[in-house]
């Protein structure tokens, strides 16, 4: 699982959890408390990790995730812009200036589709797929790592 679909994954499980306990008049208890703390202080731990290691590799978290959306895109290895500013959950102008910095590092380049010339694709060019590829490694060997330790709190209701 990527790094985002994780993120995305626990904040759609938290939301869940916010909106059944919203709904009822359920008091979270200590523990409860504790339970959400704990998991959002390990989700912070390995967005840290995420942060460090992409610095190290001279690129941004940002361009990072964008890298990750374009090889992740499911039944293909592209994007749309306006496909990488839903996976990305920004608006599409940010997203364009985006590309534009990943294309001036070489990182990623756009192409007009052959189908539809008013459609632009993303593609990653060889350099991003290799820093891509070092990065997406030692972020699994990071998740393995955290198996049994960043889960899902299991917040009790009566």
């Amino acid at each position: 699982m990527t790094a985002l679909a994780l993120r995305r994954f626990f904040f759609i499980q938290i939301h869940h959890i916010v909106i059944y306990f919203g709904m009822t008049s359920t008091k979270l208890s200590k523990s409860d408390f504790h339970a959400l703390s704990e998991f959002r202080y390990q989700m912070r731990r390995f967005e840290r990790f995420s942060e460090d290691v992409v610095q190290a590799q001279g690129i941004t978290p940002l361009q990072y995730l964008l890298l990750l959306h374009i090889k992740g895109y499911p039944e293909r290895d592209w994007a749309t812009v306006g496909e990488l500013a839903e996976r990305l959950q920004a608006k599409h102008h940010g997203v364009v200036a985006l590309i534009t910095r990943c294309e001036a590092m070489d990182l990623v380049e756009r192409r007009h589709s052959a189908i539809d010339r008013r459609r632009v694709e993303v593609h990653l060019k060889p350099h991003g797929e290799t820093i891509l590829a070092r990065l997406a490694e030692q972020h699994r060997v990071e998740l393995l790592s955290l198996q049994g330790i960043f889960t899902i709190p299991n917040i009790r209701h009566e």
